[in-house]
């Protein structure tokens, strides 16, 4: 009978040794996951070559793991395109778009990747047991792309960001056997746009108005790359319909001129679509275009300044 109970109080305490090893293990075991939302930098007007900027959330989640929580190392590649200078945006026609994306709010410190080299490192994150943690990912559409064609660009991370991850410790990143990953995108619109200004039209100092006058002024219009556009002049103030019939006006008196296209004054220069408006094609930088005047031989008014304002419209 005794040596029975002996051996039933030893079979009792190896499985209760099993028991606290299963539950020791279950412990520690660790569970990561990371998500990230769009890259989205929306309309983006590229003719003021300014840069764009926007963000967006990376989080990860954690669970089980030691109480120290989780040590994170974060990558995030060079997405579908991109080159030592930057992440490339794919556009129409075969363009591209340059932009970054970074782990401060200043835009200094490039966000990069353990896993593929890009940029040589990512960003270590440490993570409390049974949490999650959100990351903001700054980005920016670089400045000084007034080439760019209008449209849609976009690019994508396959498989990325990218974490490795272990309990925590004193060792830094990159660290940890444990993988995870997500996908995620990055997109601009760059939109269709015309900018135009203009350089005023002096005649000068005339005494008697017995033969033609002339001079010229300048439009200078910005339009994207490709971008047909057409350029109307208004008839001024008097809403002339015959360009070479608009009025400088002082007063009740006027002088009568005209706006052309060519040196030689035969191309009127008007805002009848197709029938006397200048037309061109847009290459991201300014475009000079003369506008040429011409006062031709009328009766001469009163002396004073005489003045008209004329209104450039430019359609694309």
């Amino acid at each position: 009978m005794y040596r029975h109970v002996r051996r039933r109080i030893f079979a009792l305490i190896r499985v209760a040794c099993a028991a606290f090893a299963m539950a020791a293990a279950s412990a520690h075991a660790q569970t990561c996951t990371v998500s990230m939302t769009a890259v989205a930098f929306g309309n983006v007007d590229v003719l003021t070559g300014a840069a764009a900027d926007t963000t967006a959330t990376l989080a990860v989640s954690c669970s089980g793991g030691g109480a120290g929580g989780q040590r994170v190392c974060i990558s995030l590649g060079a997405g579908s395109a991109g080159d030592s200078t930057s992440r490339i945006l794919n556009g129409p026609g075969g363009g591209t778009a340059r932009y970054e994306l970074y782990s401060d709010a200043s835009r200094t410190v490039k966000w990069g990747s353990w896993q593929t080299g890009y940029d040589l490192a990512g960003v270590q994150l440490d993570v409390a047991q049974n949490a999650s943690t959100n990351l903001t990912v700054y980005a920016r559409f670089a400045g000084s792309q007034q080439n760019d064609l209008a449209g849609t660009y976009t690019s994508t991370f396959t498989g990325d960001p990218f974490i490795q991850y272990a309990d925590r410790s004193a060792s830094p990143c990159p660290t940890g056997g444990l993988t995870a990953s997500t996908s995620a995108s990055a997109s601009a619109n760059v939109v269709p746009n015309c900018n135009v200004s203009a350089t005023n039209i002096n005649f000068g100092t005339i005494a008697l108005l017995t033969s033609n006058k002339d001079a010229q002024g300048t439009l200078s219009i910005q339009c994207n790359a490709t971008l047909p556009y057409a350029v109307s002049l208004s008839g001024g103030n008097a809403g002339a319909t015959d360009p070479t019939q608009r009025k400088m006006a002082l007063g009740g008196g006027n002088v009568t001129y005209g706006l052309y296209q060519d040196s030689a004054r035969t191309q009127p220069w008007g805002d009848n679509p197709g029938t006397n408006t200048n037309s061109g094609t847009g290459n991201g930088a300014l475009q000079n275009i003369a506008v040429y005047a011409r006062i031709a031989p009328q009766t001469t008014p009163s002396p004073g300044t005489y003045s008209d304002t004329i209104i450039a419209t430019v359609s694309y």
